[in-house]
């Protein structure tokens, strides 16, 4: 199995990427405020999947797949910031949230399956 195979880090990936195209078109203060703290967040939910990929024990794949999920919400209330103060359209914030909220789900799929196959 390679990484971009894993479900959950595509979609995280993608969600990361359509994120900060939208940051991208803030203001300078919308950027610096809410912008850094979203990107981060959207960033971390992939590249912990990706560095949990990489470690060698069960044990620890599953941490940082843990940590990729609580970034999962971190985002979820960053977007939600984002649209009570008018930065994302509605229709286009509800989809990202939407995206945000099954990222978890797709994590514990891969935590079951990550328990499953690997005895150590």
């Amino acid at each position: 199995m390679t990484l971009e195979k894993i479900e959950a880090y595509v979609h995280a990936h993608e969600l990361g990427n359509e994120i900060w195209d939208c940051v991208n078109k803030w203001d300078k203060f919308a950027r610096w405020s809410i912008g850094i703290q979203i990107s981060k967040s959207a960033d971390s939910m992939s590249a912990n999947i990706a560095e949990g990929f990489g470690r060698y024990y069960k044990k620890e794949k599953i941490r940082f797949y843990r940590y990729s999920s609580g970034s999962a919400w971190e985002t979820r209330e960053w977007l939600i910031k984002a649209k009570n103060r008018k930065l994302i359209p509605d229709e286009q914030v509800d989809v990202l949230i939407s995206g945000v909220e099954e990222l978890p789900k797709m994590i514990n799929r891969l935590i079951l399956y990550t328990n499953q196959k690997l005895k150590y």
